[in-house]
C-alpha cells in the first residue's frame, strides 16, 4: 500500500486539486508541505492531533513538512468557524505560545538536518508594505467570490470585520512566499479551509503561472477533529502541566463507542490490518479497543513510561478505586465553614460539575459517589478529617472523578 492509498484508507483526504500529481509526489518523497497553526495558546490541543500525525506519516515515507507557525496571520485572526471575532493578542504573547509549539511539535517531527522545517509567517507579514501588497495581491482576487467562501458566509450576518477580510489574502501570500523560498509544492488544511486554500493556490498560478505547481488537499473531518479538543470543562492539551499524562489517557478512554475506530484509524501508526480486526469488537472488547487507543496517543504524546503509568492508574481507579496519578483537586482552610463543606462545594470545587444546580441534580439523579458510596443527600457535609492524609475519590457518573485532598 502507497502512503497514499494509506491516508485515504485511514479517512485523512477529502477534497484535492489534482489528486493525479498529488499522488504522484507523495509517494516518491517529492512533496514539499506545510500546515499552519495559530498560536492561539501557549500549547496545541488534541484538535491539532489530526495535523501532527498527517505531518509524520508524510515524513516517514520522504517528504519534508514545514510547520507554519501564524505569528503574523494570529495578530488577526481566523474568521473560519467562528461567530464572533477572535481576541487580539499582542506581540510577545504570540511569540511565547510559538515558542511553545516548537517543543511539542519535536516529539512529532524530526527537524534534524533540514527534514523538516518550523518557519514563522511574521517574517514576511509584518514588514509588508500596505500599498505594495494591494498592488501586487489585491488584483488576483475578487471580493464576490470571496463573499461566497463560507467562513465569511456565516460572520456576515453578525457582522464581519475589514481585519478579518484580509486574512485570506494573508493566507494564501504565505503559500505563495513558502513556494518561493522553500520550494512548498503543497498545502493541507481543515475542510473549514478550503477557500483559503484555493486562494494560495490561484495566487501562485496567477503570479508564476500554470506550470507552478501548487496543491492543495483538505483533511477529512478536520473541524470535527478540532472539536476533539475540546470539553465541557475546556480544552484537552498536549502540555502536561495543563492536563496530565493520566486525564490525557482518560479523556482517549472515554471517547465514544462510535468514533474509537475512527480515532484508531485516523490518529495512531497502528497498521491498517490490525485496526479492521477490531471492527468486529463489541461490548468489553470495545473497553479494550479504547485501552489501545489511550496507550498509543498516550506515548506519542508523553513516552511509553507514562503511558504505562497512565493505563495502569486507570485500571486500578476502575477495580479498587485507587489511582496514584489521577487528577488532584487541594482544599484549604478557605473552603471549609464550621469544620466542614458540603458535597455540592466539593463538586464545583473539583470541576466536576459547573454549577450547584447541576450538582444538586448529579446528587438526585445519583451519579455521586465518594470513595465508591452513593451520595443521595444534596445537604450532605464532611468534616476535614475526610479529606485528610491521602484524601478521597470523588467520582461523578462513571468517567468523571477526582482525588479531592485537604492541603
Amino acid at each position: 500500500m502507497t502512503i497514499f492509498d494509506e491516508l485515504k484508507a485511514r479517512g485523512l483526504l477529502a477534497q484535492l486539486t489534482d489528486e493525479e500529481e498529488i499522488k504522484e509526489l507523495i509517494n516518491n518523497g517529492k512533496a514539499t508541505f506545510y500546515i499552519g497553526f495559530d498560536p492561539t495558546a501557549d500549547s496545541l490541543h488534541v484538535g491539532h492531533f489530526m495535523a501532527l500525525c498527517l505531518m509524520k506519516r508524510l515524513q516517514m515515507a520522504g517528504n519534508k513538512p514545514i510547520a507554519l507557525i501564524g505569528g503574523g496571520t494570529g495578530m488577526v485572526g481566523d474568521p473560519s468557524g467562528r461567530s464572533d471575532m477572535r481576541t487580539m493578542m499582542t506581540k510577545e504573547t504570540i511569540e511565547h505560545n510559538c515558542e511553545c509549539f516548537k517543543k511539542q511539535m519535536s516529539r512529532f517531527i524530526d527537524f534534524s538536518e533540514g527534514k523538516a522545517l518550523m518557519v514563522n509567517n511574521a517574517e514576511w507579514l509584518l514588514d509588508l508594505n500596505y500599498i505594495e501588497f494591494l498592488r501586487e495581491i489585491g488584483p488576483h482576487f475578487s471580493v464576490n467570490r470571496m463573499l461566497t467562501a463560507e467562513c465569511y458566509k456565516q460572520r456576515m450576518e453578525k457582522g464581519l470585520s475589514f481585519l478579518e477580510f484580509n486574512y485570506m489574502l494573508m493566507q494564501s501570500y504565505d503559500f505563495y512566499e513558502l513556494f518561493q523560498r522553500y520550494g512548498c509544492n503543497m498545502q493541507f488544511g481543515g475542510d473549514d479551509q478550503w477557500s483559503n486554500m484555493l486562494g494560495g493556490t490561484e495566487l501562485i498560478r496567477r503570479k508564476l503561472g500554470k506550470d507552478a505547481y501548487a496543491m492543495t488537499i483538505t483533511l477529512l473531518l478536520n473541524s470535527e477533529g478540532k472539536k476533539m479538543g475540546k470539553t465541557q470543562k475546556g480544552a484537552v492539551w498536549l502540555d502536561p502541566n495543563k492536563t496530565s499524562p493520566f486525564e490525557f489517557y482518560q479523556y482517549w478512554r472515554n471517547v465514544a463507542d462510535a468514533d474509537v475506530l475512527k480515532c484508531l484509524r485516523m490518529l495512531t501508526f497502528l497498521p491498517l490490518e490490525q485496526i479492521d480486526e477490531m471492527d468486529q469488537w463489541e461490548g468489553s472488547q470495545l473497553n479494550q479497543a479504547k485501552e489501545i487507543l489511550a496507550f498509543e496517543l498516550t506515548k506519542l504524546v508523553h513516552g511509553e513510561d507514562e503511558a504505562a503509568k497512565a493505563q495502569e492508574s486507570a485500571r486500578a481507579l476502575f477495580s479498587a478505586g485507587v489511582a496514584a496519578d489521577m487528577p488532584t483537586t487541594e482544599l484549604t482552610e478557605d473552603d471549609f465553614t464550621d469544620g466542614s463543606i458540603d458535597m455540592i462545594s466539593v463538586l464545583c470545587k473539583s470541576g466536576l460539575v459547573q454549577s450547584r444546580s447541576e450538582g444538586r441534580r448529579a446528587i438526585e439523579q445519583g451519579g455521586v459517589t465518594l470513595e465508591n458510596e452513593k451520595v443521595t443527600d444534596v445537604k450532605a457535609s464532611y468534616g476535614k478529617d475526610t479529606f485528610a492524609g491521602d484524601g478521597v475519590v470523588v467520582k461523578r457518573g462513571k468517567k468523571n472523578f477526582r482525588k479531592v485532598i485537604l492541603k
